[in-house]
């Protein structure tokens, strides 16, 4: 089977795109808005509309494969690639993705996907974004080629097994930290609530904001929980804050704050994703490293999330390998193509590294779907509910097609047979 056409729409994310660098000087929001000057080039405003690319492959037999091309809310800061805007790069995929891929056998999603992830243009590798929404295009045209779930073409070609049974997911909240966390716990969801607590005023000039919502989420959980024994991991990205508060090598006294969190959190795990931002990958690792020794040498039960500065798959490895950190979000927009994704995941498990598979809230439902799929053929700790911070959507939609697969695999249908 080959591909013998290329089709690509412009599509909207489920979100937006925030300029990192203009919040972070002060912009204050105004509504769902920011006001203020964008500092970011290719920003026309600090916070405007996520923008997606369809791309559809059009094989022999007529059958449409589908991926979309999205980059994350913060584009353009902390070593990512610019801001992706649709009609920017539609024609280049029309035509130079396009002139690649047509008449291709349909053989191999990893070959496929290494070529258009080291394919380059005028000297310059694709955009992150493009590599992304292609691969996951190819994935589901090999799999429809092969009569095989997305699954266990990975499973196939990557030597693993798929998921017998659901994954964990993490459900993150926005700004609405409140309400969004009663949603999570009534859809009973694995990891929560994320939190976004991106600055210092939300976070406590010494973390006692922090503190205290931990400790009425804890309360919250108990009074809500749709069942006795639901317990929930707490999962609470920090953007750096805690480093602003007491300085980000003052490993001591973050360890001491993060013990307080662990006691506001009992009965219930805690995780505490980019304690610190470094504004270096070098020193990132080094104070996410240094930071895990103290915390594990004091028997604090907090485990730690790498996020900033670990954006390639090059990144992911370099912070396993140093044990920076006791989980890495694997990104996945920021990797390019899905088969960095896939083998990112499999690197941390091999390497005793907690994998958490994320992503963005400024993606579509496509790709969450073709997320997901790979999620189950690779297992990682957890997989992000994505697109939007409205957690319903996102929730949904992970959570249906994890048990699409689930069912279609009991059912016999899909499955690759060693």
């Amino acid at each position: 089977m080959k591909i013998v056409k290329v089709v690509c729409s412009p599509g909207r994310t489920g979100f937006y795109f925030d300029d990192q660098r203009a919040i972070k000087k002060g912009a204050h929001a105004d509504g769902a808005a920011y006001v203020g000057q964008p500092v970011t080039e290719g920003f026309t405003q600090i916070r405007q509309a996520g923008e997606s690319i369809g791309v559809m492959l059009v094989l022999e037999n007529g059958a449409v494969a589908r991926g979309d091309c999205a980059a994350v809310q913060y584009s353009g800061a902390g070593g990512r690639d610019p801001l992706f805007l649709a009609e920017s790069f539609i024609p280049l995929i029309e035509k130079d993705v396009a002139a690649h891929l047509v008449g291709q056998e349909l053989d191999s999603f990893r070959r496929l996907a290494e070529e258009i992830d080291h394919m380059q243009v005028d000297g310059k590798r694709l955009h992150t974004a493009i590599r992304y929404g292609v691969s996951q295009a190819i994935l589901d045209a090999v799999a429809q080629a092969q009569g095989l779930n997305m699954c266990d073409v990975v499973a196939k070609e990557y030597g693993t097994k798929v998921q017998e049974t659901p994954l964990d997911v993490f459900t993150q909240s926005g700004d609405d930290r409140y309400l969004n966390a009663d949603k999570m716990i009534m859809k009973g969801a694995a990891v929560l609530p994320h939190g976004l607590f991106n600055s210092v005023a939300k976070t406590g000039e010494k973390g006692e904001k922090l503190r205290e919502y931990v400790a009425w989420l804890r309360d919250r959980i108990i009074q809500l929980r749709p069942r006795e024994d639901y317990n929930p991991i707490m999962h609470i990205d920090c953007y750096g804050t805690i480093g602003l508060i007491f300085g980000n090598s003052n490993y001591e006294d973050m360890a001491n704050y993060l013990a307080t969190l662990e006691e506001a959190a009992k009965p219930f795990q805690l995780r505490i994703e980019g304690p610190m931002d470094s504004e270096e990958r070098t020193a990132q690792m080094t104070d996410l490293r240094e930071l895990r020794k103290v915390v594990d040498a004091k028997g604090i039960n907090v485990e730690l999330v790498a996020d900033e500065w670990c954006n390639t798959l090059e990144d992911v490895i370099y912070f396993a390998d140093n044990k920076a950190g006791h989980m890495v979000q694997i990104k996945t927009p920021d990797l390019g193509s899905i088969h960095n994704t896939i083998e990112a995941v499999l690197y941390c498990r091999n390497c005793g590294m907690g994998a958490y598979q994320g992503g963005t809230c400024n993606e579509t439902d496509r790709s969450a779907q073709v997320c997901t799929q790979i999620a189950m053929a690779t297992h990682p700790v957890q997989i992000l509910a994505k697109p939007g911070m409205g957690v319903d959507e996102g929730y949904m939609i992970v959570y249906n097609e994890m048990h699409r697969v689930l069912a279609l695999r009991k059912a016999g249908i899909g499955v690759w047979k060693e």
